[in-house]
């Protein structure tokens, strides 16, 4: 039996602010039980509901040394969905209403974290074969591993993977500051370990001191070895190309499955969604004050509304775009700039656009599963999910070929009758809007050709089964079998 502890900051159900919440949550119910015995440690928030915290059964506690202070650290533990879950229970760290609180308040907490990570294994009684570890909140824990745990039997061997969803946050401060909070010795903080740029860098420490590394699709893998997405620790990454690799998401086919899906006016299939799919359209144009006619081009965006998402493409073509057949329909918050400008193009062009500034879910459901093409034209993307929640609905995705999006998305050849989508190469708004009329001109001239992109959308596997095996591989690499 292969033991595996998967330690982050958030995870669904408990505590979700983005994507890796979803990964931690899900992952690990889906390797097969007879063979892995799968864990997961977060942090016990405050901000965790009553509903959860409530089913949480005490353990144990000890006081931790952190350097110049000693620390309370209580252990809970839960078993949800088939998988047990420690919680770390310190009031000081925890009890925010918000789980990130900024720097330099999140780099005492993430380093107590993962000191506390590996010191709780002894008194749970779990000797993980595997820590993964999830960004940089956890990037200590394999510094510490190899500083000071390797010391007695219980940790000799243990191996560490370290995981980056987004390149872009790596926990960085000055040098004085990370040597006071981690209580590490000047040995960790030269240029070949955690110093950065006269900083110190969690997640760097993470990437030089972890067994393996993953980014979560194999496009970003190759892209982050590069100055543009390397964000200053690419020749580190290249460095470490062995032992790094690419493995796309997945999502969850039980919550997002248009067959069952309890936010749509009318459930439908792979077999049926020609006939089907255009009522939920209807009712969301009525829902929304759009023109109502099942016949009009509409076009989702779920997003944070932020230039990494590509929108300042968008805002450069926006008037020209509603000058096309088609209906815009936006969720989400950010940027105030875009904001407005959704909310300019809305009063504008009532009929043809939605701006909806606020998150929604029983909406997004509804955008996934109503609307005819989604647009994801992103600067750079590790893996993005959005894409792979139209593809399931069959809403044919329009990106931008950059990191997960290039490796989920097959772009439409109409000479070979291939394709799952719509993409551009250039980060440039005129190539954007070029392959965005590309896809009305198929949507209106060639309706069959359309439908059957949209079919083979919908019977891709983006599931996370299909990404679990190449974490196994990757586990049973690292322990050697």
């Amino acid at each position: 039996m292969k033991k595996i502890l998967f330690a982050a900051s958030e995870c669904v159900p408990f505590i979700k602010t983005g994507g890796l919440a979803d990964v931690v949550g899900s992952l690990p119910k889906c390797f097969p039980k007879e063979y892995f015995d799968c864990r997961v440690v977060i942090p016990k928030y405050k901000a965790i509901s009553e509903k959860y915290s409530s089913q949480m059964q005490y353990v144990s506690n000890f006081y931790l040394d952190m350097n110049w202070r000693s620390q309370y650290v209580g252990i809970f533990r839960m078993e949800y969905e088939g998988i047990t879950f420690y919680f770390i229970d310190n009031e000081e760290h925890f009890s925010g209403d918000q789980i990130y609180g900024g720097m330099p308040w999140d780099l005492e907490k993430f380093a107590f974290f993962s000191k506390a990570v590996l010191s709780i294994l002894p008194v749970v009684d779990f000797r993980p074969d595997v820590i993964h570890c999830h960004d940089w909140q956890t990037g200590l824990i394999p510094v510490y591993l190899h500083e000071r745990f390797q010391g007695g039997d219980f940790y000799r061997g243990i191996k560490s993977v370290m995981t980056i969803h987004n390149l872009k946050f790596q926990g960085v401060w000055d040098l004085e500051t990370i040597k006071s909070i981690t209580g590490l010795s000047e040995y960790y903080f030269t240029s070949d370990k955690l110093e950065f740029n006269k900083d110190a860098n969690y997640l760097k420490g993470g990437l030089v001191f972890a067994d393996a590394i993953t980014t979560v699709s194999e496009t970003y893998a190759e892209e982050i070895k590069m100055p543009f997405y390397g964000e200053g620790l690419d020749g580190l990454l290249r460095a470490r190309s062995h032992d790094l690799r690419g493995i796309v998401n997945g999502i969850d086919y039980d919550e997002y499955n248009p067959e069952t899906d309890e936010y749509l006016e009318r459930n439908y299939s792979v077999k049926n969604f020609r006939r089907e799919k255009v009522k939920n359209k209807v009712a969301l144009q009525k829902e929304l004050g759009l023109e109502e006619n099942p016949k009009t081009m509409m076009i989702g965006v779920v997003s944070r509304l932020t230039d990494q998402k590509g929108f300042d493409l968008i805002a450069y073509m926006m008037e020209e775009l509603c000058q096309d057949a088609i209906q815009l329909v936006v969720l989400g918050t950010g940027d105030p700039k875009y904001e407005n400008m959704f909310r300019h193009y809305a009063w504008k062009y009532g009929d043809k656009v939605s701006a909806n500034i606020f998150y929604n879910n029983a909406l997004s459901h509804k955008i996934y599963g109503s609307c005819d093409a989604f647009l994801m034209p992103s600067l750079f993307e590790p893996c993005g999910l959005s894409q792979l929640m139209s593809l399931r609905y069959g809403t044919v995705p329009i990106v931008r070929e950059t990191g997960g999006l290039k490796d989920t998305v097959e772009p439409y050849n109409e000479y070979e009758e291939t394709g799952t989508g719509f993409s551009f190469t250039n980060y440039n708004a005129h190539e954007m809007l070029g392959t965005i009329r590309y896809a009305e001109r198929i949507y209106y001239d060639a309706k069959r050709k359309w439908n059957k992109i949209a079919e083979r959308a919908m019977e891709k596997d983006y599931s996370w089964h299909t990404s679990a095996l190449k974490y196994q591989e990757l586990y049973d690499w690292l322990i050697g079998e």
